[in-house]
């Protein structure tokens, strides 16, 4: 399946463009899957990082409150830590730290999956690029556009962070499981 899904990106002359219409048809189904280690198995073991991005970027979305518009950025992932619920209660029964250890879980793997498609490796940078057009891309060693919105300042995460610790310490109180406090360690 993880196969077919990541041709199905690829073999469009968009890929932004076949991956957001995957991740739309995905994400009803990634709502409806009871269990927490079945979620985390489909997006573990996405190979295309494209539609892993679009599709946690789309959960996010749902667990806001006031969704942004804006484009995928690190300034939006900021915005998600900020603005996010705990995830939508899935059909599991789960205790609500361990909601909060997903919602982490699931903002480390966006992070992740962003700096894949966006900011790190050579091959990766083009990977919103079809196939023919990406290796020229690389032959000319071009770099990708960042955004004005990918350019954050360390403040910004402290603040986001301590914000959002916060907003975790209202609901789970004080100490937070050592699964939460590596997650947290993580994600800063």
């Amino acid at each position: 399946l993880q196969r077919m899904l990541s041709m199905a990106v690829e073999v469009d002359r968009s890929p932004t463009c076949s991956s957001r219409k995957i991740a739309d048809d995905l994400f009803l189904f990634l709502l409806h899957i009871p269990l927490r280690s079945q979620r985390e198995a489909l997006l573990n073991t996405m190979e295309s990082q494209l539609l892993r991005c679009r599709l946690l970027e789309l959960l996010f979305q749902h667990s806001c409150d006031v969704p942004t518009a804006s484009s995928m950025s690190l300034d939006k992932i900021l915005y998600f830590l900020s603005h996010s619920s705990v995830l939508p209660q899935f059909q599991d029964e789960t205790a609500t730290w361990q909601r909060w250890d997903e919602m982490l879980q699931y903002l480390s793997l966006l992070l992740l999956s962003y700096q894949s498609v966006k900011l790190a490796f050579p091959l990766a940078e083009h990977l919103r690029t079809s196939v023919s057009d990406r290796m020229d891309l690389i032959a000319q060693k071009a770099k990708p556009r960042l955004q004005d919105s990918d350019d954050i300042c360390q403040l910004d995460i402290q603040l986001k962070m301590s914000n959002f610790i916060n907003r975790m310490q209202e609901t789970l109180g004080q100490p937070f499981p050592p699964q939460i406090q590596e997650k947290l360690f993580i994600l800063q």
